[in-house]
């Protein structure tokens, strides 16, 4: 735990309403004081914010780390580098490893490893079901007590659908949300990019909106029969959020959350990146129709959170033809500046509006630390610079992978530090 003063940065906590110049004032990692004017005491480092945003920690709440099992691809150390470098101080990790995050044993394993590396604080989701089969309910309650978040079949949806409402059921009684992947897997068989003109133009089979929709509706469906807790994944479709709109007026339990590359990039940007399997991802890039329903529903509420998806593979697998290469691309350092650029330079939403969706409303949903700058709370701060331009350089990422199509994009907007606990684990360079 560290002491610490930050003097002269514009604070910007939603949980708080502020916006305001001001110090932030750490004691043994905890904050002990916000205020206008801070008079430094003896021995406490300053660290000088002018010119930059100081906020809560941003915590991404939507992360594959892939160990154990992928070690290859990412691991818990180097997923946690590139988190904090990209301005997170908290992640939350899909069960999609090797083996499946089913087991309190895992759980835990995964938080060891976590609290070994030192970096970002590292929160694990446990399974739905054993295996990530859809067959049988995993022990979520174990799970639960050795610190799972959440639970979640993430990279499969649950297709079972008696399955998903014993979950739901669940999810009330261990008060966590169940994270729903949706994607009807015989609709989207075989498919590869969003089924519309632009793969019939292009010769790749796709996959259509309503793979999503439908498991959006029923899950929906089922959370109202059993007043379970439901956060839809990565949503990708006006139609999806529609229907996320509906649910929250007839007051469900229903949140959800999207991506930058969804609110970003278009099926027609990936015709014209040469078939380059760095822009295959599941749920696909959509017509802009959707990204602008995105964007919409970014502005009026109703996303709950922007994640990153982060989906590290090696590049001998990324290297495969289109069609069988695998879906997914790293977010975490990119995200933020994604986010600064698209979002709060163009103006579809405000500073406060974004550090929410990606920092208080995050915490709020997986009821996790932080989120917050009141006196009390853990010292996790994410700094920002908004008016620094940067261009994405893949070969600089601390994650093990490369696999974005943002490489050689420049956005306006950066992490300028991290700060866990009180301790600056990552600076931006000069």
């Amino acid at each position: 735990m560290s002491n610490l003063l930050i003097r002269n940065g514009r604070v910007v906590d939603p949980s708080q309403s502020l916006d305001q110049g001001g110090d932030i004032l750490i004691e043994d990692g905890v904050i002990a004081e916000l205020a206008e004017k801070i008079e430094p005491k003896r021995d406490v480092p300053v660290l000088d914010a002018a010119g930059l945003v100081v906020a809560p920690g941003f915590i991404d709440i939507h992360v594959h780390l892939r160990e154990p099992g992928y070690e290859y691809k990412e691991t818990i150390a180097t997923g946690s580098a590139a988190a904090v470098a990209g301005g997170f101080t908290s992640v939350c990790c899909m069960p999609n490893t090797k083996p499946v995050n089913d087991d309190p044993s895992i759980t835990r394993f995964i938080r060891e490893r976590g609290a070994a590396a030192g970096l970002a604080r590292i929160y694990p989701i446990g399974a739905v079901s054993k295996g990530e089969e859809g067959q049988e309910l995993a022990e979520i309650g174990e799970m639960v007590r050795q610190g799972a978040v959440a639970v979640s079949d993430d990279g499969r949806p649950v297709m079972n659908a008696e399955l998903m409402r014993r979950a739901l059921e669940y999810s009330r009684s261990f008060g966590v949300r169940v994270a729903a992947h949706e994607e009807d897997l015989n609709l989207a068989a075989g498919g590869s990019m969003h089924e519309g003109p632009v793969a019939t133009r292009i010769g790749i089979r796709g996959i259509p909106s309503a793979a999503e929709e439908v498991m959006v509706a029923r899950d929906i469906l089922l959370a109202e029969l059993t007043g379970g807790r439901l956060h839809l994944c990565h949503l990708s479709t006006k139609g999806s959020l529609d229907l996320v709109r509906m649910a929250k007026r007839k007051g469900l339990d229903v949140t959800c959350e999207v991506t930058p590359h969804h609110f970003t990039l278009t099926d027609e940007d990936l015709a014209g990146a040469n078939y380059d399997p760095n822009w295959k991802m599941n749920p696909p890039l959509r017509p802009k129709a959707d990204l602008e329903a995105i964007l919409n529903a970014i502005y009026d509420g109703t996303v709950d959170a922007i994640v990153t998806d982060h989906a590290p593979h090696h590049q001998d697998e990324k290297d495969l033809d289109f069609s069988v290469a695998p879906f997914g691309i790293v977010g975490l350092e990119t995200a933020v500046s994604l986010a600064l650029d698209r979002l709060v330079a163009q103006r579809v939403i405000g500073l406060s509006q974004l550090v929410r969706l990606m920092s208080t409303r995050p915490a709020e949903l997986y009821h996790l630390p932080g989120g917050t700058l009141q006196a009390g709370s853990p010292a996790d701060l994410t700094l920002l610079d908004l008016r620094t331009r940067v261009t994405v350089d893949p070969s600089t990422f601390r994650s093990l992978s490369r696999n974005t199509p943002f490489g050689g994009m420049s956005l306006r907007g950066r992490p300028a530090a991290t700060i866990v606990a009180g301790r600056v684990v990552w600076e931006a360079e000069n």
